[in-house]
């Protein structure tokens, strides 16, 4: 699943240890895309790999951003995550596909 909008902010990069003693970086950023209600959508990245991506980028710019949405139960209650894996400007994204085909010649 994809997400397209304008980087309207970058939060700074929060760390941690796992229970499991292991370390942790995560940073998440908020995108406009542009809809007339609920514009605003937070993605974070965890993982240097990810967050080393992430920082080529700067509030203002357009990005495609490919995401996991999920879901889980604590004490009675459902929290979501939005979690971004691969992040584009929106000028890389538009570049790689193919351009549509006039299709002047329809049959219909």
């Amino acid at each position: 699943m994809n997400v397209k909008g304008k980087i309207t902010e970058m939060l700074k990069v929060e760390s941690g240890t796992s229970k499991a003693g292991k370390e942790w970086k995560k940073q998440t950023i908020i995108l406009d895309n542009g809809d007339q209600y609920n514009p605003l959508v937070a993605v974070s990245f965890f993982g240097e790999e990810k967050l080393t991506e992430v920082s080529k980028f700067k509030e203002g710019d357009e990005v495609d951003v490919a995401i996991n949405l999920s879901s889980r139960e604590f004490d009675g209650r459902w929290y979501n995550s939005i979690d971004g894996w691969k992040i584009q400007s929106n000028a890389d994204f538009s570049t790689s596909k193919e351009p549509a085909k006039e299709t002047d010649d329809l049959p219909f």
